[in-house]
């Protein structure tokens, strides 16, 4: 089994197949929406987390493609350096999918990697630099230089 995050743009009326369905029913694919943007007469966006086997998931990616639905693989993810976060909570305000939030008892961070879009925004935001990306070398440098 694999599992990859993905995001699917399709142009205004551009969809013309069910294509949560086809996914699950001719692909066997688990999903997992993160996170949607649908409105009629508009270009469409849905990001979502496929799981199933390696085959499937390319025949399934081969099969949106010639839908006419582009899409975009997430190849990188946020990786957060809880050690010199001070938990102040700016990156909270930003994260659009709620992967950074706060705890209610403890007011510490949490980060939730499956909700993460990887919108970069709390990378930008923190100001610390405690936020950072798995293939930026800055950051995987001055996160094992503690």
């Amino acid at each position: 089994m694999k599992k990859i995050k993905v995001t699917f743009e399709f142009p205004p009326n551009g969809i013309k197949q069910p294509l949560t369905y086809h996914l699950i029913k001719d692909f066997d694919l688990m999903l997992n929406i993160l996170n949607a943007d649908v409105s009629l007469n508009r270009t469409g966006r849905l990001v979502m987390d496929l799981q199933g086997e390696e085959e499937k998931l390319e025949a399934a990616l081969k099969w949106v493609e010639e839908q006419g639905i582009a899409f975009k693989l997430f190849e990188k993810e946020v990786i957060w350096n809880e050690e010199k976060c001070i938990h102040c909570g700016a990156c909270t305000a930003v994260c659009p999918s709620g992967a950074l939030s706060m705890d209610d008892k403890t007011w510490n961070l949490k980060f939730d990697q499956e909700k993460c879009l990887i919108c970069e925004l709390c990378i930008k935001t923190c100001p610390l630099g405690v936020m950072g990306l798995n293939g930026d070398s800055l950051f995987i440098d001055s996160y094992r230089s503690e």
